[in-house]
């Protein structure tokens, strides 16, 4: 009886969808794969995957004991590596990030951190929606504000500045804003996946009504149709900096700016970090540090815009 093979043999089975690139990977035959298991479910008495001929998907049982399985083989093979000597990042890292972050800034830079580290791969789960990062195996999310589960830990990697925006066009039409109560009077585009924008947009002094006929759930959408002339948008300072810098877009209500959020990488309290995943955190911490609208600077004041260039 190999129960460290059997763990092995469902975790991979769970990353990579498929017995066949287990049997490869650990060179044992894909019936063996399969019969490993069905061995360890037996012996845990409950079943872990649910099969058919296009896919394997791991049932709530087989989500729980994948993440403790995950650890307990990080913490084998770093065990092992340190033993040996060996000190290199290494293993499967399984992030959660939101859509316009990931497509925009991380997408972007994981060919250097790939290079940086080969024995890493690298898994995104990109998303709007609330990860449970214990049950899905996830080894760390990106997430924005202030950390509320004292089941998770954060790292602070950057800090995001929200900005009311318009367009030039949308501006000469109906005017410019001046104070937060004026809002009401806009067509403001609603993000309907940010808790309260339904109600209302976090300014300086609080909470502002606002109103409008265009609701979104995809902030890059919402900064097309910014781009458009359709009205004001609320979005993220690194989103509309190139935008800004342009002239294509103007921030509007500037003193009323709300305090800039911290942007964190969160991960369990109960699990070992990775060193892939720390390593990870670092990468991305340097490359928001660089980041105009990510790095504590205001893209409302001149000195600070002066110090992101």
């Amino acid at each position: 009886m190999n129960k460290l093979l059997w763990m092995q043999c469902l975790v991979r089975a769970i990353e990579t969808g498929s017995f066949t690139a287990v049997a490869r990977e650990l060179g044992i035959g894909q019936p063996n794969v399969s019969r490993h298991i069905a061995s360890l479910e037996r012996m845990l008495g409950t079943r872990l995957l649910n099969r058919s001929t296009r896919q394997l998907v791991a049932t709530p049982d087989g989500q729980r004991y994948y993440a403790l399985a995950r650890q307990a083989l990080d913490v084998i093979h770093q065990a092992e590596s340190d033993a040996r000597g060996q000190q290199n990042p290494h293993g499967l890292l399984r992030v959660a990030c939101p859509p316009a972050l990931a497509t925009e800034k991380i997408i972007d830079a994981l060919p250097a951190f790939m290079a940086r580290y080969p024995d890493v791969d690298v898994e995104l789960n990109i998303s709007d929606g609330y990860i449970d990062l214990v049950a899905e195996g996830v080894d760390l999310a990106i997430r924005g504000g202030v950390l509320k589960d004292s089941a998770l830990r954060a790292r602070r990697v950057g800090t995001s500045e929200r900005l009311c925006v318009a367009s030039d066009d949308y501006l000469d039409r109906h005017g410019t804003p001046q104070r937060p109560e004026e809002l009401l009077r806009h067509d403001c585009i609603i993000y309907t996946l940010l808790a309260g924008q339904a109600r209302g947009w976090p300014l300086k002094d609080g909470e502002v009504q606002v109103s409008g006929r265009l609701r979104l759930n995809s902030l890059e959408a919402i900064r097309r149709a910014v781009l458009a002339g359709m009205g004001i948008g609320y979005l993220p300072a690194w989103m509309v900096a190139e935008y800004l810098r342009s002239g294509r877009l103007r921030a509007v209500l500037s003193d009323y700016t709300a305090t800039p959020s911290p942007l964190n990488a969160v991960y369990s309290a109960e699990r070992l970090l990775p060193q892939r995943a720390t390593v990870f955190i670092d990468f991305i911490t340097e490359l928001f540090a660089h980041t105009p609208g990510l790095n504590g600077h205001s893209l409302l004041n001149p000195t600070d815009a002066v110090a992101t260039t």
